[in-house]
């Protein structure tokens, strides 16, 4: 797919939401998994355009749109998505999806600062009281992972295409794939709600006003103990994980509100599905013919990288332990 670099493509997105006449101009900020971020700016302002790499559910955006303005009832800072002249969340232009947001300016959240774990855990309370009494179903990526065909599957391809990781690619899936997936349990009958679904610190600015809770895109329901707990895996330090951070986002989430009770390694279903679904897609990129060559150097990357982070059981079971005793 094609970036919106060109100044016509710039003035087409400021058109399509109104925004004056310019001049304009566009910048790349970052690249995510399924988007390209992009600073707009013009007429003395500044607005952030996520250029959605893969395709856009619109159905997905008004729940994302509907969960953040809940959220902001209940005091969440949030950037704003706006709508364009339409009326519509989501604009298409000749090359592009994109979705425009307020711009925020801020520094990185510190997950080891106490005060930034404290509005995390509360934060996260917030946002399952907002999307309580959500309904499924779950989508697969959150509670169900590649079977041994897939796998195999992969394997072969990565192979044939000569990546120089195929080896390790191989022994994870015959060491760490059956050790994790055997944890990957679906929802069932738990009570859902809806929610971000990315609670990571890059997703934080702290601006003058205090963090602010960026990338609501993956919204949708999940049972709160499990996206609770693939939290607690990210904010408390991953494979090295401390204790007390745990407690202390626990004490803060449930201080909010939060319904989720973290009830052993179970409950850490959806980290342990998230991280074996996305290594196996990025290396599905990494040999992917349709897409670009830039997508499958970023799929290479992003496959080898979290197959030498991928969450082990140790860690999970400190992390297990320790919101036991906050809770």
């Amino acid at each position: 797919m094609s970036a919106p670099t060109r100044s016509v493509e710039a003035a087409a997105i400021a058109d399509a939401y109104s925004l004056g006449p310019g001049p304009w101009n566009i910048t790349p900020v970052t690249r995510g998994a399924l988007g390209q971020v992009w600073r707009l700016t013009g007429a003395g302002s500044s607005w952030a355009v996520k250029e959605m790499l893969f395709g856009c559910d619109e159905d997905q955006v008004r729940k994302e749109a509907e969960l953040r303005d809940a959220a902001e009832e209940l005091g969440i800072s949030a950037p704003r998505l706006h709508t364009n002249r339409d009326g519509a969340h989501v604009t298409r232009l000749e090359t592009s999806a994109v979705k425009l947001y307020d711009w925020v300016e801020g520094s990185a959240a510190d997950p080891s600062d106490p005060a930034i774990l404290d509005w995390f855990g509360r934060t996260a309370g917030i946002v399952h009281r907002a999307g309580a009494g959500a309904e499924g179903p779950v989508a697969d990526w959150y509670e169900r992972c590649p079977d041994d065909a897939e796998w195999r599957e992969l394997g072969e391809k990565v192979r044939r295409a000569g990546l120089a990781w195929a080896d390790e690619l191989d022994r994870f899936v015959k060491g760490v794939v059956p050790e994790l997936s055997a944890w990957v349990i679906p929802a069932g009958d738990a009570e859902l709600v809806m929610s971000h679904l990315d609670f990571q610190p890059q997703n934080v600015l702290v601006g003058p006003a205090g963090p602010v809770l960026l990338d609501w895109d993956n919204a949708g329901p999940i049972a709160a103990e499990q996206e609770l707990a693939r939290a607690l895996f990210i904010w408390s330090g991953a494979n090295e994980p401390d204790p007390e951070r745990a407690r202390r986002i626990v004490r803060a989430y449930r201080a909010a509100g939060g319904p989720g009770v973290i009830r052993g390694t179970r409950s850490f279903s959806m980290l342990l599905a998230t991280a074996l679904n996305y290594v196996r897609v990025q290396a599905d990129c990494a040999v992917d013919p349709t897409v670009t060559e830039e997508q499958r150097a970023f799929g290479a990357e992003q496959a080898v990288h979290f197959m030498r982070v991928i969450p082990r059981l140790d860690a999970v079971d400190v992390l297990a332990e320790a919101a036991a005793e906050a809770s």
